[in-house]
């Protein structure tokens, strides 16, 4: 086993690394308190080339692996929750369901501008009355001619008010044994009948976008169907796959910056005449905190390390999403009562740490979803 990271990825975590210091820092706490999206920062990582990291440079992308990726993801989210996610959601969701199931046709067109970081994709597959049950989706999609009619209403949607495009799941028909046939299909924003809002007051990862869709007679061509349409299950359950690796590594960034955080705390807070580290209760804080963060990082790590290498990595995903995103809400709450009073005040940080946590126990499937992926993938 080769735990060492490439040269490539050693690159890519650092140039990350000082563009989240440098540029997302300074304005982390501003976004988080006023709920702005940084669009022109996006506009910045796409210049970067940070949002075509996982494809190949034919489709404008960096031709970089997963793993290249997910580190990319714990950098940013170390910095803002917010702009991690929305991150991982432009990529894992808004464009490698293109790059996984897309015509030649439709990766040219569609993907190539989200790689090259000109324009934001995001994924509509939530409904008022679907989450965790995704096979209870309503949204409808009937081919009538040349073109699919679609009417539904999407909820929770990670960059659809900035995106170009949404990937909507939606029923086309029934199987054989009468179940709904649940399709994705590429709907550009500003079709006709797409109507998006952004309404949502949220407790965390306020920098990232949320929005409603609602579609109503949306007229998309045939050829906006994305990959096999009886296959479209199974397709976003591969996306979702692929989606939790980089919700896990958005956990871990938080995590690490939770303990970062407060060891430099604990360090400086003095109290009964010595620092605040030098007591054992504090220590054990931290000594946990630090090794959970290491467990996660190998499990992320493991993970896109599966995906990377065409190996089965459901189990693993499930394993690193549950783990890593439970590590960050633990990280941050135990950071919080490191700093004790001054934890629970916004100017030191970690509040935000805890609030954004949380949105990754329930988002991308919630804790106890992933705990069934696991018991099923045990045979179960």
């Amino acid at each position: 086993m080769d735990f060492e990271l490439t040269k490539e990825q050693s690159m890519i975590r650092k140039m990350v690394r000082d563009f989240a210091e440098d540029v997302i820092k300074p304005r982390a706490v501003k976004m988080d308190k006023e709920a702005t999206f940084p669009l022109d920062i996006f506009e910045q990582m796409g210049e970067l080339g940070l949002l075509g990291i996982p494809f190949p440079e034919s489709y404008g992308g960096s031709g970089g692996d997963t793993l290249s990726y997910a580190i990319a993801v714990e950098e940013i989210g170390r910095i803002c929750g917010g702009t991690g996610l929305s991150y991982a959601a432009a990529v894992s969701l808004g464009a490698s369901p293109i790059y996984y199931f897309g015509t030649e046709e439709q990766k040219k067109e569609f993907l190539t501008p989200l790689a090259e970081g000109k324009a934001l994709g995001a994924f509509g597959l939530t409904e008022p009355n679907a989450g965790s049950d995704a096979g209870g989706t309503k949204t409808t999609a009937i081919l009538d001619g040349d073109s699919y009619i679609i009417n539904g209403e999407k909820c929770f949607i990670t960059n659809a008010s900035f995106a170009k495009t949404i990937i909507v799941t939606a029923v086309t028909g029934k199987d054989a044994k009468g179940k709904n046939i649940i399709s994705a299909i590429i709907v550009p924003t500003e079709t006709e009948g797409v109507k998006i809002t952004n309404n949502y007051d949220k407790m965390g990862v306020r920098a990232s976008d949320t929005a409603e869709v609602v579609l109503e007679n949306v007229r998309v061509p045939k050829e906006n169907l994305l990959g096999d349409p009886q296959k479209g299950f199974k397709q976003f359950l591969y996306t979702l796959d692929g989606g939790r690796i980089s919700i896990a590594a958005l956990g871990l960034g938080i995590a690490q910056a939770s303990l970062e955080k407060a060891l430099e705390y604990a360090k400086e807070r003095k109290q009964f005449g010595k620092s605040i580290s030098d007591f054992q209760a504090i220590q054990f804080k931290l000594a946990d905190i630090s090794m959970e963060v290491e467990l996660a990082r190998n499990m992320v790590y493991k993970a896109a390390w599966l995906k990377d290498h065409d190996k089965p990595f459901t189990k693993e995903s499930a394993y690193a999403k549950l783990y890593a995103t439970e590590t960050a809400f633990r990280s941050a709450n135990q950071a919080i009562q490191i700093h004790g009073g001054y934890g629970y005040m916004r100017e030191y940080e970690v509040e935000r740490y805890l609030r954004d946590a949380k949105l990754l126990e329930i988002g991308e499937g919630t804790s106890e979803i992933q705990r069934l992926v696991i018991a099923r993938q045990l045979g179960c």
